[in-house]
């Protein structure tokens, strides 16, 4: 059975997802940006782990063939499909003081569902509805989004990067709980509010082959993997 769920601009969600699903994240509009977190959903304590993840692969965004690991060393998700090749993993998410000095302080009073949220509140909401506070964020995902850094040290946002259509396909490999926050990279230059409608799906998901991409791609995915799956068999008395 498939789950389809829509995330509007600035809006935001959160959910357990068992292993052995796929997410499918598509964009329905050029401009895209989804802020991601995940974490276990045995034991919230254990997340997603941004400089784990990105020096066990030797790389600074993510595209397929990667793996979200978690700071115990296993993988959280990994990443089985892409169109885009690039998603940023070092800007952030966006703050309330930074969404209003650039799209310009609004109020829900005010402007009710139009008002310009921020991944600040969005992800403290989520966290605090799943037991946890803004003491539980970690750095997130922006997926849709690329950033770049240059010899100088200046990280740059790459403009039209995201079209209408492309998406990113995420593999569960432990329970995990996701939150997610539709608002714009905190180095989108635009002074218009981003607000794409991002496609979420959830399907069952393939077993994990030999010949899998991610298990493969480099010996630490491998050593993950087997961290992942030594646990499962300890926790649920089951195999991948």
């Amino acid at each position: 059975m498939n789950t389809v769920i829509n995330i509007p601009g600035g809006g935001k969600w959160s959910g357990v997802i068992s292993r052995g699903k796929t997410i499918k994240f598509t964009a329905t509009e050029d401009g895209a940006n989804l802020s991601l977190l995940l974490y276990s959903a045995a034991d919230t304590a254990e997340r997603y782990n941004m400089p784990d993840t990105l020096k066990a692969q030797h790389t600074s965004h993510l595209t397929k063939g990667n793996v979200l690991m978690s700071d115990n060393g296993r993988v959280l998700a990994s990443i089985i499909d892409d169109s885009l090749g690039w998603h940023d993993t070092i800007s952030g998410y966006i703050s309330r003081r930074l969404v209003d000095e650039r799209y310009g302080k609004t109020t829900y009073q005010e402007y009710r569902n139009d008002w310009h949220r921020s991944g600040e509140e969005n992800f403290a909401v989520e966290l605090f509805r799943n037991g946890m506070t803004v003491r539980d964020l970690v750095p997130v995902v922006n997926l849709f989004s690329k950033v770049y850094c240059t010899e100088d040290g200046n990280m740059h946002y790459v403009l039209e990067h995201a079209k209408k259509g492309d998406f990113i396909v995420l593999r569960t490999e432990m329970d995990v709980l996701v939150i997610t926050s539709n608002t714009p990279n905190p180095l989108n230059p635009s002074t218009k509010y981003p607000t794409v409608p991002i496609k979420m799906e959830v399907t069952a998901a393939a077993p994990v082959g030999e010949d899998d991409h991610c298990l493969n791609y480099c010996p630490e995915n491998r050593r993950a993997f087997v961290n992942t799956w030594d646990y499962t068999t300890l926790t649920i008395g089951g195999m991948k």
